[in-house]
Formats: C-alpha cells, sequence, structure tokens
C-alpha cells in the first residue's frame, strides 16, 4: 500500500527518500512467509512480492535513485531480473549511502533487505533454516557499560549485568537473535564464539533432577468457570501455555475458551492470555476473564503482571497469583543506561492486590538459567508451580499428554513442569541449587574496607604494587578527613570513581583481561570442547576509520590471543618513553584525568564540612559518567567536562562566600 506514497511524491516532484523495509515475514500476524525463498544452492526465487518485484516496481514509478541494502549481499549474486545498473551494498554502509541519498533531488529509495531477526530464530528453533555459526559473548571485565552496542543494535538481548566494578552489559544468549549487529558497538570486550553452546537441560550437563515423587495436590473444585490469566512478554510462549491448558480440558471434556492478546507483543511486548474452563461449554458466557473474576494469574514477568489490566482482574480473597520475581529488561534500557528494573514495586503492587497465603512468589528465570539452561523455560516452570499448589482444575496427566502434542522439546517441557511442582513443595531445596549469584540481592553493598581492598589487588594486577599504593594513600586521605563528620560516602564515591579513572583500559590492559583464566573457564563452562574464539577489535595504528573519521573494528581468529598473552606482561611500559600505545590522545588525556581528579579531591577536601558533604560527594562522582572506548569515551569525556566546570565553579563560589 505504501507505494501510493511513493507515487504520488514522485508526481509531486517531492524531494525525499523513502526506505522500505523488507523482512520476508508478516511479523505482526505470526510471521507469514511473503516473498523470496533461497534454495538449497543458494539462489532467490520470487514466490511472493518479492525484493526483485519491488525494485523493478520503483523503477517504473520513476524514481530518481535506487538501490538495496542487505546483511547479505552475497545471496544476489546471480540473480536476475534486477534494475540495470542498480547496486547492492551491505548494511554496514547504510549510514554513507543515507547521507548521499539525501543531497539526491527528487524522490528516492533505499530498499533494506534482512530478514526479521525474531524470525530467523523461530526458524531455526523449527529446523527449517540452519542454525547460526557464531555466538556472542561480552567480557564482563573489559566492558565499560557505556551501551554503545545497545545504540548500534536496539536489542534487548543485551542485558544490564551488576557486578562489583559497577553496571556493564551481558547477552541473554535465551533470546538472541544471532544478528551479531551488537558487535558494531565500539568496544573490544565482545567475542564471537564458534562452537555448541551447553545445555543444562541435558542429563550429562546437570546432575539435578527434579523430585519425581511428589504428593498430588486437592483436586481443585469445578463448578462454575475458573479464570485464569496468563501475563508475560511476546515471544517466551506466553500464548502456548494458554493453548496447553486449552487443549488438556479438551480433553478431560470440560468446556473451555481462550482468547490471547498479542498482536505486535508477540516481539517483545506485553502479552496476555486469557482461559475459562468450565464443567460444560454452556457454563461460559464470555472469551475473556472479567474485572476481579481471574481465580488464577500465571505472571511470567513481573511487569506485565503489575500492568493495570492484570491487576484489575484480580481479587483479594478470590485471586491466586503463580509470579516469577525477575522481570526481563525493557526497551527503556536501550535507550537509557541507568534503567532500574522495576520488578520489586512491580511484585510490591501484586502483593497489595491479593492475599499473603495466595501469591507464590519464586524466581524463576534463575531455576530456568540454572537447571534447565534457556530462561524460556519460565512459563512451564509456573505452570508447574501452580499445579502444584492446586491452583488448576486440570489433572496432571492431560496436561502432560498436551505437551506431548506440541510437539516442541517435549521433555525439556515436562522437566520444567517438574521443576515447578518441586519448587512448590520444596522452595529450600530448590534454592541450594541456585548459584551464589542468583540468591544474592543486588542491593546487598560490600563493606567499604572491602571495596578498597578489591581495588588495591585489582591495581596491583593492573601495573604493581607503588601504582596500587598510589590508589590507597588518596583514598586513606579522604577516609580520614570524612571520619570527622562520622561518614563514609565520599570515601566510596573517590575509591570507585579514581580506581575507574586508574583502571583505564589500554591495549596491555585489555590483552590482560581478555587471558584471564577467569573468562577462560566462563567460556569452558558455555560451550562444548574444541570451539573457537574471535575477537572484535579496532587498532590504534593502521586501522580502518568510517567517513566520520570514527575507528572501525575488524575481527581477528584465535591466534590473537596469542597476540594478547605476548603483550599483556608489557604493561610494565605503560606511561614510559617505550610505550607507544601511550602517545596518542586518547591515553594521555586518561592519564591526565587521574592527575586532575586528584586535584579535585585537594580541593574538597580543603574546606569538607557537613554542609559542604552533599556537593563535594557530587564532584566525587563526576567520572561515573566516562564509559567508552575511543570516540565513545570522547562524547561521554566532553559532556562530564561541561559538568566538571559547571560543578567546580559552584565549589569555587561556594568558597568564596564562606
Amino acid at each position: 500500500s505504501g507505494i501510493l506514497a511513493i507515487r504520488q511524491s514522485i508526481a509531486a516532484g517531492v524531494n525525499i527518500t523513502y526506505k522500505i523495509l523488507y523482512n520476508d515475514a508478516v511479523a505482526m500476524t505470526g510471521g507469514q512467509f511473503v516473498g523470496e525463498r533461497q534454495s538449497e544452492e543458494g539462489s532467490l526465487s520470487a514466490s511472493g512480492h518479492s525484493v526483485v518485484q519491488i525494485a523493478n516496481s520503483m523503477k517504473a514509478e520513476g524514481v530518481a535513485a535506487l538501490t538495496i541494502v542487505t546483511d547479505e549481499p552475497e545471496k544476489y549474486s546471480g540473480v536476475t531480473g534486477l534494475p540495470t545498473g542498480l547496486e547492492i551494498h551491505h548494511r554496514d554502509e547504510l549510514d554513507r549511502i543515507q547521507r548521499q541519498f539525501r543531497e539526491i533531488q527528487g524522490t528516492s529509495v533505499i530498499i533494506y533487505d534482512q530478514t526479521c531477526a525474531t524470525e530467523k530464530r523461530r526458524r531455526r528453533k523449527r529446523g527449517t533454516m540452519a542454525q547460526a555459526t557464531k555466538t556472542v559473548v561480552i567480557n564482563d571485565l573489559v566492558c565499560e557499560g557505556c551501551g554503545d552496542c545497545g545504540v548500534q543494535s536496539n536489542c534487548l538481548s543485551i542485558e544490564p549485568l551488576e557486578t562489583e566494578f559497577g553496571r556493564k552489559r551481558t547477552i541473554n544468549q535465551s533470546s538472541c537473535n544471532k544478528d551479531l549487529s551488537c558487535i558494531k558497538g565500539f568496544c573490544p570486550s565482545f567475542v564471537t564464539v564458534e562452537g555448541e553452546l551447553k545445555k543444562a537441560s541435558r542429563t550429562e550437563g546437570n546432575p539435578h533432577a527434579p523430585a519425581t515423587n511428589l504428593p498430588e495436590p486437592l483436586p481443585t473444585p469445578l463448578s462454575a468457570p475458573w479464570g485464569i490469566v496468563v501475563a508475560g512478554v511476546g515471544g517466551t510462549g506466553v500464548i502456548t501455555i494458554g493453548q496447553l491448558l486449552g487443549m488438556a480440558a479438551h480433553m478431560e471434556g470440560k468446556g473451555i475458551v481462550t482468547q490471547d492478546a498479542a498482536g505486535l507483543a508477540q516481539k517483545g511486548g506485553a502479552t496476555w492470555s486469557h482461559i475459562l474452563i468450565a464443567p460444560r461449554q454452556d457454563d461460559i458466557c464470555t472469551t475473556r476473564v472479567g474485572m476481579a473474576t481471574a481465580d488464577l494469574i500465571l505472571g511470567c514477568d513481573p511487569i506485565v503482571t503489575a500492568a493495570k489490566d492484570t491487576l484489575l482482574r484480580m481479587r483479594e480473597g478470590r485471586t491466586r497469583v503463580a509470579l516469577n520475581s525477575v522481570s526481563t529488561p525493557t526497551a527503556a534500557f536501550v535507550r537509557d543506561g541507568n534503567w532500574q528494573n522495576p520488578a520489586e514495586a512491580c511484585v510490591s503492587k501484586v502483593s497489595q492486590a491479593v492475599a499473603p497465603a495466595d501469591l507464590g512468589l519464586f524466581n524463576a528465570e534463575a531455576m530456568a538459567s540454572t537447571l534447565m539452561g534457556d530462561t524460556l523455560y519460565i512459563n512451564p516452570m509456573l505452570l508447574g508451580y501452580a499445579w502444584q499448589k492446586g491452583w488448576i482444575p486440570l489433572e496432571r496427566g492431560s496436561l502432560m499428554r498436551a505437551i506431548e502434542l506440541n510437539g516442541v522439546a517435549v521433555d525439556a517441557n515436562k522437566r520444567a513442569f517438574d521443576w515447578g511442582r518441586t519448587a512448590a513443595h520444596d522452595p529450600a531445596a530448590v534454592q541450594r541449587l541456585l548459584t551464589p549469584a542468583q540468591t544474592i540481592t543486588l542491593h546487598k553493598r560490600e563493606p567499604l574496607e572491602q571495596v578498597i581492598a578489591r581495588r588495591v589487588a585489582f591495581l596491583t594486577d593492573y601495573q604493581d604494587a607503588a601504582y596500587a599504593q598510589r590508589y590507597q594513600q588518596c583514598v586513606d586521605t579522604v577516609r580520614m578527613a570524612e571520619a570527622k563528620l562520622g561518614k563514609t560516602s565520599l570515601t566510596e564515591a573517590v575509591a570507585r570513581n579514581l580506581f575507574k579513572l586508574m583502571a583505564y583500559k589500554d591495549e596491555y590492559e585489555v590483552a590482560r583481561l581478555h587471558t584471564l583464566d577467569s573468562f577462560q573457564q566462563r567460556l569452558d563452562t558455555m560451550f562444548e570442547p574444541g570451539y573457537h574464539v574471535g575477537y572484535h577489535l579496532a587498532p590504534p595504528v593502521g586501522g580502518k576509520r568510517n567517513d566520520k573519521g570514527e575507528g572501525v573494528k575488524q575481527p581477528y581468529g584465535p591466534a590473537m590471543r596469542t597476540v594478547f598473552r605476548w603483550l599483556a606482561p608489557l604493561k610494565s611500559l605503560r606511561g614510559t618513553a617505550l610505550d607507544l600505545f601511550g602517545r596518542s590522545e586518547e591515553r594521555r588525556t586518561e592519564r591526565q584525568l587521574i592527575t586532575d581528579y586528584q586535584a579535585l579531591v585537594e580541593q574538597v577536601l580543603s574546606r569538607l564540612s557537613a554542609a559542604t558533604h552533599a556537593q563535594a560527594l557530587e564532584l566525587a562522582q563526576l567520572p561515573d559518567g566516562i564509559k567508552g572506548f575511543g570516540h565513545v569515551k570522547a562524547r561521554n569525556l566532553a559532556a562530564v567536562r561541561t559538568r566538571w566546570a559547571t560543578l567546580a565553579s559552584a565549589w569555587e563560589q561556594g568558597g568564596s562566600r564562606g
């Protein structure tokens, strides 16, 4: 239908560039195929409205300029029927092409051809598309938490990772579409691994198994329609749970109605499935669970469960809720690196809407990840949990048969169901199987002594004991000055931020962090033996640059690890006349920042008091905004310098007034 707008623009002589996204599927209604298919030989064949047809249509309409941008330019090799002279470009050139087309007078068109990444993942799971050969992993010690990977990819599988050195990034392997666009983020922390991911759900990979001799719950009486709402995130099986419940009820001869609220949400937004189960079909007079009439809420995601549309269906004394306590990061995290997960607030909202005895809360995400190897098993775990609680008026046998008829990961889904039952019957036993990182809350703060000691040890490995002692002395000076006020927050701020500046990630440090045994062990636990690691780096000398003059990362094979092992010990050259890397503007700036920050700390301590403490704390936290590498870091530093100047000026004015 968009061709009418393009036609009118051409007729009116409008100076505009249209971008036509061809993702080969109608995503809104389930991913129906619409155009070209790739044969086993690799050539394209048109069986619908193809890119070839669209290109010819645009040419016939008389566009001033036309090109195709794609993630796989090689698939157009040998394709016939394209307009004469039409150029095919890789998607990496999109920005350049857009700037080029905006200078062309008249109506121009860029056709962006790339199969929907979510559809690729779905097809790989179904075996209709070859599995991706590369997996992206982030080395969190190298990561600066700048978020450029999210800017480049706009991907929800890049999630926050809270570490002892601040918020970093991690890849959710369960939802990752293997698009690989995140590695364009200007950061050396990304590695690509060619090899097979381990699955914790495999018998040989996971020695733990759910209990099989659990007592059966008391049958749930069913004298009137029983309303169930499944609330979660699209693409994780919310609607599948509704269909399983519907099929199980049908096999038991009960009345059943299901209605799903998905649409665009099936690609990662809020999704609901309404299920009504009754003794007879005639007992059901509606297609959705009414307001304040839900008997059970399966809360697969706390944000969606705490949404108004879900809360209005709860009623204290009637509604039971089986709730996953951990929320999936939303799209807001892509735009705001300081986004805070509202899971706890959402759990609080739900707990106020139902009776305490009717809320079943557990960390289904940690269970699914640790015990099943994939967070996509959260939903069947919640189903098993609710069934064991006696909140579902269906027999276990019919639910198992429904899982079998669904025909997708049958054994794994049954095992997830049984893990949910185990969590309901003996939560303490399940909790003992989870890793410490999954049982400790993120809000637990380390003692100040531990914060400082950890960083002293890190800086000793980073450079040497003398370098670490320089850090220790500065922090101790602040600590002694602040002790007179009976506070420690300024000391902690300086401890964290001075460390951040002193442990700047130059070539020696990136090499050291990538060769640490801890990172190698992490990869060993993730992948089957025989995997190969690739690195993505922007060399400071001889590296490529884009049209904006910014560095561009290049891929390097496993041999780069040998280079890293050779480079890491040369850290002793850091800052000396023999430090070839240290002569760049970025490295000189990083060293100067350490000196500037220590001078700032001395300035702050010169008139530290109870009245100026809050202002001093704000100044001490300034380096927290200096994140990233290369041009990304330069951009963040420029913003911090502006704020630095403003706060420093206000501090000096306050001093003169004093």
